[in-house]
């Protein structure tokens, strides 16, 4: 099992090299830079002035140098200063990548929790009014738009009926809260992005469940053990639902892109103070440096998500361990 987790953490070391050399040559080809950002307003920016800005950048050199100086200071964890205020990427990134991380785990878990059940049950009961219900709640789930299900929410549950936030992680007078206090106000905040984050994932997931607990249910050995006496109950749970969950495993892992993705959407839409929310202001105004360190963290994140997969799924069914 150690030599299995091994090789998959050497394969990850080219894919995050792999990755930073795309991301660093698409968003420096794209167009519109940093110098463009901030001169376009200014009728009086010379061409003098544009040249020295790009030379305080580093971007009037070559697009292979700056890269491998760029990969200079990222071996060393160092992802360089920002463009807009001059502060480390780092630093900005820590201040705001511990809420992202609770909403997406939090998501993960309401998906895990909810889906899975789901498709079991609409599974063994195939074609009842609980698996047509939880169909159209699929279809929804797929069609939906986030940002219109989002302001949805936030019409109804928080200005027409009050119940609950509708931006920031706090409240204003939360100084003069207790902790129990706290924690409720900070609870309340998260209900709604927590939601939307996990609504798409707990329709998709769920589907996959059923699809694949239908497939494992048509099988000859869970035939056999019905055909021994054992209880329905004991045979879904014992012989069919272990073995439907192979491949919903790797679905759930490869889950974890779309949900750090989400979070541009509502981190943005719910003004959370997030790596989303930092992604997207500083795409606006072409922050290289800080764009790549965004984009780095969520690789590396989505990496890890794929490595707990793995390390799940060869839990699960021992085989894969020996590949």
């Amino acid at each position: 099992m150690l030599l299995y987790i091994f090789k998959r953490l050497l394969l990850m070391v080219p894919l995050i090299f792999g990755i930073t050399l795309i991301t660093f040559t698409v968003i420096h080809l794209a167009p519109g830079g940093p110098v463009e950002v901030e001169t376009e307003m200014s009728l009086k920016a010379s061409a003098a002035a544009r040249e020295n800005l790009k030379r305080l950048y580093g971007l009037d050199k070559p697009l292979h140098v700056q890269y491998f100086e760029w990969l200079g200071r990222f071996v060393k964890l160092d992802f360089g200063t920002s463009f807009v205020d001059g502060k480390k990427v780092t630093d900005k990134i820590n201040e705001r990548i511990r809420i992202t991380l609770v909403i997406n785990l939090l998501s993960l878990l309401l998906i895990v929790v909810i889906a899975i059940p789901i498709g079991i049950l609409s599974a063994v009961r195939q074609y009842s009014i609980f698996d047509k219900l939880t169909t159209i709640f699929v279809f929804l789930g797929f069609s939906t738009p986030t940002f219109w299900l989002a302001l949805i929410m936030m019409i109804v549950f928080g200005v027409n009926l009050g119940l609950l936030p509708i931006s920031g992680i706090q409240s204003i007078d939360v100084s003069g809260m207790g902790p129990l206090g706290r924690l409720g106000d900070w609870a309340r905040h998260l209900i709604l992005p927590v939601s939307l984050s996990a609504f798409g994932g707990i329709a998709g997931l769920s589907r996959y469940s059923r699809s694949s607990v239908l497939e494992v249910i048509g099988q000859d050995y869970i035939r056999t053990a019905r055909a021994k006496g054992l209880k329905e109950s004991e045979v879904i749970v014992r012989h069919a639902v272990r073995n439907a969950l192979l491949p919903v495993v790797t679905i759930l892992g490869l889950s974890v892109p779309g949900l750090i993705g989400g979070s541009v959407i509502f981190e943005t839409i719910f003004a959370i103070p997030g790596m989303g929310q930092l992604f997207y202001s500083s795409t606006m105004s072409r922050d290289y440096p800080t764009i790549m360190g965004i984009l780095v963290i969520g690789a590396i994140l989505t990496l890890i998500g794929n490595l707990i997969a793995d390390i799940s799924y060869a839990l699960v069914d021992p085989r894969i361990r020996v590949k």
